[in-house]
Order: C-alpha cells, then sequence, then structure tokens
C-alpha cells in the first residue's frame, strides 16, 4: 500500500493519494487549497495515474483544487449531495467572505462528473475498496473512507475533520452542529480497532487507541459525556 499525504494551502489542509503500489492507479483524497502542484508532484515521484477524487467533506480548504485536478485528469469526484453546493458557492458555506486575495486564486465550481456518496457504501477504486461513512456534525454532508486491515496493514481510517489527533472538527459554522459531532464520533469512531491508522484532514497521524485514551472529547463520549468543552477544536 502506498499513500502520499501533504499538508497543502493556507490552511494546512491534508492531502492523500492513496494507490496498492507505485506505477499503479490511485485515488486523490482531498485536493484543498493549492495543492495542484502537490498532487502532480506525487503523480509523477510514485509514477501514479488517478481514476477518483474523493471529498471528506465541501469546505474551500478541502476541495478548492478539485477542479483542476479532475480536469487535467479526467476523472470524477464522489461528494456527499448534502455538500455539495459548497463547491460553488464557498462562501455560504463558511458564513462569511473569506476574502477577495484568496478568492482571486480559487477555481469555484463544479468538475464535469460529480458523483454522490452514500452512508454504508463501498467504492471499488484502482483495486482499493474505501467504505463510506456518513459523519455530520462538521458540515451536514462531512464523511470518513476507511480501508480494511490487509496482511500485515492496519485498517487506515480516513477522517476528514472529524477526529484530529487530541481534538475534533469545529461545528460553529453553517451546518455545524456539535450534539451530531458527538453522534458520529459514537458511532463512527468508536466501534473501530484500536490498532486503526487515522489520517486526519488537518494535523498529524494517529490511531483510534491513542485518542480514545487521550483525546478528551472521545474519551467523553465513550463515558456518555461530552460537553465539548475539554481542548480546542480545529480546522475550518
Amino acid at each position: 500500500m502506498l499513500i502520499a499525504g501533504f499538508p497543502a494551502g493556507a490552511w494546512g489542509t491534508n492531502c492523500y493519494v492513496v494507490a496498492p503500489a507505485a506505477g499503479e492507479e490511485c485515488v486523490i483524497i482531498d485536493p484543498g487549497h493549492q495543492a495542484t502542484q502537490g498532487v502532480e508532484e506525487t503523480l509523477r515521484k510514485h509514477r501514479l495515474k488517478p481514476v477518483a477524487v474523493v471529498l471528506t467533506h465541501g469546505h474551500i480548504d478541502h476541495v478548492a483544487s478539485v477542479v483542476p485536478v479532475c480536469g487535467a485528469h479526467d476523472v470524477p469526484a464522489w461528494i456527499h449531495p448534502a455538500d455539495r453546493y459548497m463547491m460553488s458557492d464557498p462562501e455560504k458555506a463558511l458564513g462569511r467572505f473569506i476574502g477577495m486575495p484568496l478568492m482571486g486564486e480559487l477555481t469555484v465550481g463544479e468538475p464535469d462528473d460529480v458523483r454522490e456518496l452514500t452512508d454504508g457504501s463501498s467504492l471499488k477504486l484502482a483495486g482499493m475498496e474505501f467504505s463510506v461513512a456518513h459523519a455530520p456534525g462538521h458540515t451536514k454532508g462531512s464523511v470518513t473512507f476507511r480501508m480494511p486491515e490487509a496482511a500485515d496493514i492496519p485498517s487506515v481510517f480516513f477522517s476528514g475533520d472529524l477526529l484530529f489527533a487530541g481534538s475534533i472538527g469545529r461545528t460553529d459554522l453553517p451546518g455545524g452542529s456539535h450534539a451530531e459531532m458527538l453522534r458520529s464520533l459514537a458511532r463512527v469512531c468508536l466501534p473501530l480497532d484500536d490498532s486503526t491508522v487515522v489520517l486526519s484532514g488537518h494535523g498529524s497521524q494517529t490511531t483510534i487507541g491513542r485518542e480514545r485514551a487521550t483525546n478528551p472529547y472521545l474519551r467523553d463520549v465513550a463515558a456518555g459525556l461530552g460537553d465539548g468543552t475539554a481542548a480546542p477544536r480545529r480546522g475550518m
């Protein structure tokens, strides 16, 4: 398994390129603000051919490079229908203007081929399987992607802005809900094995076991508490 990730743009959003191995087809996860160059460099370095872009949610820091990346490689983008409007109207999704200088750098809109994700579905792309879980809270259409354990490789969980190392995504933007976030953490994260590797939308790699033991939000959810005041939240 090859997973190449890098932080991109003004918000340091993690973009991931996932493939069975070098020289094969791949999937691109969350090509956000100023991610195009990093994507192309990763593809050249590992001799990869994209077959799809998949999105954990619709905030501009996760989707800003979708149009140029999909256009350059003639591939579809997958997103939950509740967040699809954000690709064409990012300012509405944030509840404010994010600034004309920044907006001038963005290609706002949808790629030619947009496909919609559903809870519990399984995407089979580039010879790999991604289990989709709807996880609202950060946005109405937030999803996670989980790859099953294989041989000596633990399960990998792309958590988007649901779960971070030591924290969770913010819930104060349009479509956010703290109550929904807690339910998503309980339903989507708590059942996962401790060995599951968590690759989130911002920050460093972690594991479910580490977060179960140290993340104040996940600990409170597991204990049936979860007042959401334990630590600062992150993400756009």
